[in-house]
């Protein structure tokens, strides 16, 4: 006599309860940055964009390619399912190289945002202030940044000095930023950039670096290279 288990089973040796089991739906996949998605970071990519390839000063860069560096940390960010944030600066009605009317408010190549990834533009030099990137990592449960990008002591420093008064916690990567000389406050506006270079009162971007990490490391971040990040 054949019991009520031998009845239920299929051909193909699947009790009813197994088959469900297999055409059930997929559960839903969690997004980057979604809090279901077990991570509470998100990378911040701060201004690298093409209106600093216009200045005559970017000949005299920390580093050119940043955008290289930046690239391998956006990879690395989508590998572990972190959030990534994009942030331009602009300066509409300006006339510089700021104004987006000037078509130079973009991203360097190869650098560019993935369907979904937030992207907002600027007005200040924190990227806090004039965005709604508080309200975007909030509502990700985001609690941990990876800041990187131009400038170093300018745009990225404030952002992560602000982040971390806000409460979160900051990682600065400091080869995944880069910065020009800075002439001497009192120095004439608007001198070639040999002259500026020439002038012994010029801050070096190399120098600029150093007190950034100086004054970034174990206060307002953790300050770490692309390499010890992402162990490659």
């Amino acid at each position: 006599m054949t019991s009520p288990q031998q009845t239920a089973e299929r051909a193909d040796g699947q009790t009813p309860e197994q088959t469900a089991a297999t055409h059930a739906a997929p559960a839903a996949q969690a997004g980057p940055g979604d809090p279901a998605a077990g991570t509470d970071t998100a990378l911040v990519v701060i201004d690298v964009q093409e209106s600093f390839r216009q200045r005559e000063s970017w000949q005299a860069a920390s580093d050119p390619e940043v955008a290289v560096q930046v690239a391998r940390l956006v990879d690395h960010a989508r590998a572990h399912g972190h959030l990534v944030v994009w942030v331009l600066h602009a300066e509409p009605g300006s006339g510089t190289v700021f104004d987006p009317a000037g078509g130079h408010v973009r991203y360097i190549a190869p650098l560019a945002p993935a369907d979904g990834e937030p992207q907002l533009t600027k007005t200040s030099h924190n990227a806090f202030t004039t965005t709604n990137l508080q309200q975007i990592l909030t509502e990700r449960g985001i609690r941990s940044l990876i800041t990187c990008g131009i400038r170093t002591e300018q745009c990225v420093e404030t952002t992560t000095r602000l982040a971390s008064d806000l409460g979160y916690r900051v990682t600065f990567v400091e080869d995944a930023t880069a910065t020009e000389p800075i002439a001497h406050p009192d120095a004439p506006a608007g001198r070639p950039l040999a002259e500026v270079l020439a002038d012994p009162a010029t801050l070096m971007p190399a120098d600029i670096i150093a007190r950034t990490r100086y004054a970034l490391a174990g206060r307002f971040a953790t300050v770490t290279t692309v390499k010890e990040l992402t162990g490659s």
